[in-house]
């Protein structure tokens, strides 16, 4: 079993055949940290390792030993105020005002596989084999409080699972001020600071720091995981690159307030935490009661970006994602909205439906405009139990029929979370929205959140949601939520209980999701929020693809894509093909270097097919008939970032089989420039021994090291639009 206690030194070695973790019960009887990094063999005791040392204005544990300071010690779980300054990753008001705590080591418990979190998303494990658990259970006498810590490491990953649990065992009521899901030290701070933070239609781009003495991190306050900052961070050695160096990445699988953090302190320890935003979170607990914080991965990787993000991917799609899509293949799919916005007709979207049968579609959505008095943003959102006739005489149900009738499934567009003022739903519930009382209540997008953290809010969507997917052939569902929460109070809470709304709000959107996909199992749900607002682990768990960005123009997704796969593999990207002018930035780009970014991701098209040349239909039919024939590819194979476009102006990526016997790479240009030189393209993640073929040319083949180490010449000529700005090349390698 890899995680071994040795008694006599009190030390937790969690170890497979990648990482080693190393924890050390210290002398308070608290919880140290002595080690995370590269599998290092096991040893009766590492207490070498815990060092010590009196320094000038240092409090001490102990007064007999003033060497003893948390404040230089490396921690797991700390607490502020008893000799450590720096930030705590947990924080608890008592009755008599006090937040000084002291949770010591009480037992222990080791088990095979690995325990889900009651109402939150949490990776999984098929087979006990699988992981190995720690449980490490604390206790503060005084508060009568326990604090259980749980630790899973994978057999198969480089990658640690974090969470933390408070059960109030006394009678007085504690509330919980802070309650990170993980905190670890570093003993040094020579890293850079990479993070995934942008904007709406810019998502997740990738922007790098150095540490500095103090605090630097990212965060959302704004309800959601949010497009500004991904609630993921990874802390690299300076020479690290793709394929070489070392990191370490922190991933959160929640989807509300977030903060990731990185203090480094006066002797350049550096500490990481990452949780639930404290500044927004405030959690009572009553004798008996509990509180479960989300669940944190930790990766370490010695061979670049690339292996900690294959770690993440892999882990992601085979124990995170719902078993039931994970392997599956994903349709090509034509969304209505960038074709018709909400103003169409049955016979509109029929003729569409038509023209996507014979390109080989295999899936028509319905996004926004179909129900209530929706011809605009400003009204009927929340109305989802009326269809509106005058654009669909025959309701869902008629139109799911004709669609399937044609050989095609159909999906349909909700944004659950929402509610206009227009709307029979706020004019019969208008205590249902979050809102402060007697304080002005602000709009975006002319519409308001609806409180989930009310059960019977929840369960009143769950109830309509339910009759329509249960009235009508629907295959797909697009689940959006197009605004932040402001405002953020509960007329179902009282006014000590509203520090809770935030995270009952995203436990009310998890119990929804789990409702409905337990409900429809064979419905495959994507997630969106404005795009890419809402791109986090917890959504994956319910919903195995996500709406990378509302954001289509093929250049601006390089980097969106790119970004994103530092963290999500590509086959929970949504990425579509759209018309041209692009409609977020005006861009005109060739249609091959549109597919050949949409490639990377759940392809699909979003664009107003009856304006379709037949030169433009003909290309498309060999995009799908390309796609359709390498999707198994895509979905399950190795992804490598060989080129960045954050770096100038080339990109390149490539995806591997496990078995490294095809690949697909693919190289775009951004802009022309006058009488460059030769380009190679040199390829990573292939077998060095193997022969490979080029898009199927039988007459000539190369060895996988002369690929990697030498390169693909690139050629003009070669490129779609010959050369020209917004130029690509996909290269299919194939072994003999």
């Amino acid at each position: 079993m890899p995680i071994i206690f040795h008694e006599e030194s009190g030390e937790f070695h969690l170890y497979n055949k990648s990482i080693s973790y190393i924890i050390k019960i210290l002398p308070n009887k608290q919880l140290g940290n002595l080690y995370f990094g590269k599998v290092i063999k096991d040893r009766k005791s590492f207490s070498h390792l815990f060092q010590k040392k009196a320094r000038p204005l240092s409090a001490y544990v102990f007064e007999d030993d003033p060497a003893f300071s948390l404040q230089h010690t490396m921690q797991e779980y700390p607490s502020y105020g008893t000799t450590d300054f720096r930030s705590p990753a947990f924080e608890i008001k008592q009755k008599n005002g006090s937040r000084i705590s002291c949770f010591e080591y009480k037992k222990h418990e080791i088990f095979a596989g690995k325990n889900g979190l009651e109402g939150l998303p949490a990776t999984y494990v098929e087979e006990p084999a699988d992981a190995d658990t720690l449980e490490i259970t604390l206790y503060d006498e005084l508060i009568k409080t326990e604090l259980v810590l749980s630790y899973t490491i994978f057999n198969n990953y480089s990658a640690i699972a974090r969470s933390a649990r408070f059960i109030n065992k006394g009678e007085e009521t504690i509330v919980l001020e802070r309650a990170m899901s993980a905190s670890i030290d570093f003993i040094d701070s020579d890293f850079e600071m990479i993070q995934l933070s942008g904007a709406w239609s810019r998502e997740r781009h990738i922007k790098t720091r150095k540490l500095q003495q103090g605090i630097q991190g990212v965060y959302s306050m704004r309800g959601i995981s949010s497009a500004e900052h991904n609630p993921f961070i990874a802390l690299k050695r300076p020479n690290t690159d793709e394929n070489s160096g070392e990191v370490y990445g922190f991933s959160l699988i929640y989807s509300g307030n977030h903060l990731e953090q990185v203090e480094v302190d006066t002797h350049n320890m550096t500490r990481v935490m990452l949780g639930i935003h404290p500044d927004t979170f405030e959690w009572p607990l009553e004798k008996g009661e509990f509180f479960q914080t989300p669940e944190a991965i930790i990766v370490y990787s010695d061979e670049g970006l690339n292996k900690m993000s294959q770690t993440f991917h892999k882990l992601f799609s085979k124990h995170l994602i719902s078993r039931q899509w994970r392997d599956k293949p994903r349709p090509v799919l034509i969304n209505s909205w960038e074709a018709t916005g909400a103003n169409f007709t049955e016979e509109k979207l029929l003729r569409m439906a038509e023209i996507a049968k014979e390109l080989g579609i295999e899936l028509f959505v319905l996004d926004d405009g179909w129900f209530g008095n929706r011809d605009n943003d400003k009204a009927g959102l929340g109305d989802w139990n009326i269809v509106n006739r005058k654009k669909l005489p025959d309701g869902i149900e008629g139109l799911a029929d004709k669609i399937e009738s044609m050989g095609m499934k159909f999906g349909l567009w909700f944004e659950p979370e929402s509610v206009n003022k227009d709307s029979n739903l706020y004019r019969k519930h208008p205590d249902w929205i979050i809102a402060t009382p007697g304080r002005r209540t602000s709009a975006s997008r002319n519409q308001y959140v609806l409180d989930f953290s009310r059960k019977e809010v929840v369960d009143y969507i769950y109830s309509v949601m339910e009759k329509v997917l249960s009235s009508a052939k629907i295959s797909y569902v697009k689940w959006d939520m197009n605004r932040y929460i402001t405002e953020c109070y509960s007329l179902g809470a009282e006014a000590g209980s509203q520090g809770t709304v935030f995270h009952r709000y995203i436990l009310g959107v998890y119990n929804l999701f789990s409702r409905l996909t337990e409900r429809f199992p064979y419905i495959l749900f994507e997630a969106c929020s404005s795009g890419g607002a809402r791109f986090d682990p917890g959504i994956l768990y319910y919903a195995p693809q996500v709406w990378t960005s509302d954001n289509t123009d093929a250049i601006e997704r390089l980097k969106i894509q790119y970004g994103t796969s530092l963290l999500y593999p590509i086959s929970t990207m949504g990425a579509h093909v759209s018309e041209v002018p692009n409609q977020q930035v005006g861009r005109i780009t060739p249609i091959e270097t549109r597919a050949n970014v949409t490639y990377f991701g759940v392809f699909g098209y979003e664009l107003d097919l009856t304006l379709l040349t037949e030169e433009e239909k003909e290309k498309i039919k060999k995009q799908i008939t390309f796609y359709k024939f390498h999707r198994e590819l895509f979905l399950k194979g190795t992804f490598y970032r060989i080129l960045s476009p954050f770096d100038g102006n080339e990109t390149s990526w490539i995806v591997v089989s496990e078995d490294k016997s095809e690949a697909i790479a693919a190289y775009y240009k951004t802009l022309n420039y006058a009488n460059k030189g030769w380009k190679r393209l040199k390829l990573v993640g292939l077998d060095r021994d193997k022969k490979y073929i080029i898009d199927n040319d039988n007459e000539r083949y190369y060895y996988g090291d002369e690929l990697m180490n030498v390169g693909i010449v690139l050629k003009d000529e070669e490129l779609c639009a010959n050369g020209n700005d917004f130029s690509s090349i996909i290269f299919y390698l194939k072994s003999i």
